[in-house]
């Protein structure tokens, strides 16, 4: 089973059981069928640029997505006996989703959404140039 958990820090207006659905089903698509969780997390402009900084090094950056899997961060994720594993964390900075999407013509859930699979796409090892 998949397990999404979505954390929205500042209550944005998105809906977390839209993102949970279509993640789940993007997971899926890309052959996690395991005891997996995943964690969402949309966070304002401040927040992104301290996790740009700590973990990129870049002082003002405002990623519109960022991933971090285990190896990736500092502490070690801890895994209870028989429990499920966790995929990472995907980190979408909402307002600058909102910058995208009004750009981009979309709607803001649609914009997450393709950012949250963009970020999942990380988790799982596919990245860009």
């Amino acid at each position: 089973m998949i397990k999404v958990r979505v954390k929205n820090t500042s209550n944005y207006p998105i809906s977390s059981p839209k993102i949970k659905k279509n993640l789940k089903a993007f997971l899926k698509g890309h052959g996690i069928v395991s005891d997996t969780e995943v964690s969402v997390a949309l966070v304002g402009k401040e927040k992104m640029i301290k996790l740009a900084k700590k973990y990129l090094g870049e002082k003002q950056s405002v990623h519109n997505v960022l991933s971090f899997t285990e190896n990736e961060v500092s502490e070690k994720f801890i895994y209870p006996p028989g429990g499920p594993i966790l995929l990472g964390e995907i980190v979408v900075c909402y307002p600058k989703a909102q910058e995208e999407a009004n750009e981009e013509n979309k709607m803001i859930d649609e914009k997450v959404i393709e950012l949250v699979e963009h970020g999942a796409l990380h988790l799982l090892g596919i990245h860009h140039k």
